[in-house]
């Protein structure tokens, strides 16, 4: 199986590290958020992984080859001349999936224990094209899923904005449960024919637009660890989670 790092980001959130690193290299106790997630990913057997590259390219390469994958053999997706978003991103990497009966992506700047076993376990069993880990967490940006866990639109609880379906049915917003993205995806590689075309364009967007005609999931990990990493406070946060964790 294979897996993709979605590390391309400018990662202004966690300026001024991100002034002069990629937010990928960005350590968290001794040892990067790139080197923990391919450990993560290695801890359930996934040794094959992607990394896409923009901001500061060829520091990620340095690091990756400095430690010789960490133990997995890296491939390297190259946005250096445009950064193509999670979306753009993973279509310019297809060739590395579309022979894999299922694949997940995960972006870089977020630590969990989710159990990625039982999460592959559940995307199979669900026959869906993709399933989003999601939980219940503060978060702005919201998923919304209905009874049966289908993905039905997305909302920002600060603006009240609202995507998806739930926009143009009858869809009730009190029936629709709201959980947060956690950053992980499973996918089946057909995915890669409902995407009209590439260039730059946002996963979730896309997901959004798909859930109408295509089944996708939302599997509800909550009570897991999840450390969203994308701030310098964040990043903080984590290095105290993990202290306290080892002892």
């Amino acid at each position: 199986m294979r897996a993709m790092i979605f590390a391309a980001g400018l990662g202004t959130r966690l300026k001024p590290w991100t002034d002069h690193h990629p937010k990928a290299l960005a350590i968290v106790n001794g040892k990067s958020l790139l080197q923990r997630n391919i450990e993560y990913l290695q801890h359930y057997g996934i040794n094959d992984v992607v990394v896409n590259v923009h901001h500061f390219a060829d520091q990620i390469e340095a690091a990756i080859k400095s430690n010789d994958g960490w133990g997995s053999k890296i491939f390297i997706s190259d946005e250096r001349d445009e950064v193509l978003e999670t979306g753009g991103g993973l279509w310019k990497a297809r060739g590395l999936f579309e022979d894999q009966p299922v694949f997940l992506t995960m972006n870089a700047d977020i630590l969990t224990d989710l159990n990625l076993n039982r999460f592959l376990e559940l995307h199979k069993a669900g026959g869906c094209i993709a399933s989003l880990a999601v939980m219940r967490r503060e978060s702005s940006r919201q998923l919304l899923f209905d009874s049966q866990n289908h993905l039905r639109g997305w909302r920002n609880k600060k603006t009240g904005e609202e995507k998806g379906e739930v926009i143009n049915s009858d869809l009730s917003g009190e029936s629709l449960k709201e959980l947060a993205f956690s950053g992980i995806t499973c996918y089946k590689p057909e995915i890669f024919s409902f995407i009209p075309q590439g260039g730059k364009f946002s996963l979730t967007d896309f997901f959004l637009d798909l859930a109408p005609q295509c089944s996708i999931l939302g599997y509800d990990h909550s009570g897991d660890l999840l450390l969203d990493v994308g701030s310098e406070e964040k990043l903080k946060r984590a290095e105290a989670v993990i202290s306290e964790a080892k002892n």
